[in-house]
């Protein structure tokens, strides 16, 4: 079973519609909490799951995104959501391409934020290993040590510190083995660039302009790949866009929203 947070997702015949939040490594659902007040105020159903073993969701030994997918949608089938606007930042990105390779049916549309498409290269599986060992050994202040210094642009960590706070306080939270279990998860991924020529639901792809983990150009290329998309870069935003600039997030993604509406 998987926890969540959510608006308006009290289970009800005839719900056809709802946004999908899917979250970054190593955080967890509460990084959206900016898009579900906001949303949820505008009268959306939105839904934001833990990933396995954060904040109350089931802990499971080597899970996969293909497992992941299958247990997201029987949460929206248990929800009697039809159709979901899926929104995946970084590690929920690859968790949206699977989703959709998956269940096209379900998805209304794509928002892939702040993520890439291909596979891990043998020297970024060996850094992911070298993570792995070191979370294990020291737990996960370790993980925070290393992942904090990657998701913000370089003013907030002084003029925010709040914000920063916020983000290292979800990671602390959680035990070092379900972080290392989400890290395998990332590591046995699918290489998702033979699907994008394939994506026909609309699709918006956003990412912070000074994100150094999952730059620009590497946003750029998803969008090139996937036919109609747009690309959007959020400017003042790292790799944690939405929560650096909530505002800007939140504009682009109902502007996304109400455009697939109207079609």
């Amino acid at each position: 079973m998987l926890t969540y947070l959510g608006a308006n997702s009290a289970a009800c015949p005839n719900r056809s519609h709802a946004v999908l939040f899917l979250h970054a490594f190593p955080l967890s659902a509460g990084m959206w909490r900016p898009q579900l007040q906001t949303l949820g105020d505008a009268g959306f159903t939105v839904i934001a799951p833990n990933a396995y073993g954060i904040n109350g969701s089931d802990e499971k030994e080597n899970w996969t995104f293909t497992g992941y997918a299958h247990e997201t949608a029987a949460l929206l089938e248990s929800l009697h959501i039809e159709r979901a606007t899926v929104v995946g930042l970084s590690m929920g990105g690859y968790q949206a391409f699977e989703f959709y390779r998956l269940y096209p049916g379900k998805t209304a549309s794509l928002v892939l934020c702040d993520t890439r498409a291909e596979g891990d290269a043998p020297e970024a599986r060996s850094m992911r290993e070298e993570f792995i060992h070191a979370v294990e050994n020291a737990g996960a202040g370790e993980a925070e040590r290393r992942m904090i210094p990657n998701f913000f642009t370089a003013g907030t960590y002084t003029m925010k510190p709040e914000l920063v706070e916020e983000a290292g306080e979800m990671i602390r939270k959680q035990p070092a083995e379900v972080i290392t279990a989400a890290m395998r998860a990332i590591m046995m991924r699918s290489d998702a660039t033979p699907l994008l020529a394939s994506i026909r639901c609309p699709v918006l792809v956003l990412n912070g302009d000074e994100d150094s983990v999952t730059t620009p150009e590497t946003a750029a290329a998803i969008s090139a790949r996937i036919p109609g998309s747009q690309l959007l870069l959020l400017s003042g935003a790292g790799h944690i866009s939405n929560m650096e600039q909530p505002e800007a997030f939140n504009r682009a993604l109902l502007d996304h929203i109400e455009n697939i509406s109207s079609v």
